[in-house]
């Protein structure tokens, strides 16, 4: 619903489950996506959430929804890939950072655990972003 008998909505709050730890630091550092050479990195877990990585395993891939806490939330039109030659093009038809609720989500595999300390490759987020939640892969046949 929306205009002047929309009801009101609450705000949504999200909590960081966790942080990346990254060399990235720089969003010019970083690769438009993981697999075009990103460094391997950590996903840090709050104590709180132990209970729910408890299964995760190295070798497997997951996806990874971060909060893009850099980026511009006033975007709605982008160049794709910062390329000039390229038509601009609205928001939600790229996978531009720069967007109005900035959720990454990153398909990473698991190479090592070490506590609460998840090691993965292929994450393109910058050093201090914060975790917003973790899922499977689903295939045919998944029980998750």
């Amino acid at each position: 619903m929306s205009g002047e008998n929309a009801p009101e909505r609450p705000p949504y709050v999200l909590q960081p489950i966790g942080w990346v730890e990254s060399p990235l630091l720089r969003r010019a550092e970083a690769p438009k996506q993981g697999d075009e050479g990103s460094p391997e990195a950590w996903l840090v877990f709050e104590q709180g959430v132990a209970e729910g990585i408890r299964d995760l395993r190295a070798g497997t891939e997951v996806l990874v929804l971060t909060w893009l806490d850099r980026a511009r939330r006033d975007v709605l039109a982008v160049r794709p890939r910062d390329d000039r030659s390229r038509p601009e093009t609205g928001v939600f038809s790229t996978r531009s950072p720069d967007r109005p609720n900035p959720v990454g989500l990153h398909r990473v595999e698991i190479v090592a655990i070490e506590g609460l300390r998840v090691r993965v490759l292929n994450l393109e987020a910058l050093d201090g972003t914060p975790v917003i939640d973790v899922k499977p892969l689903l295939g045919k046949g998944s029980e998750r």
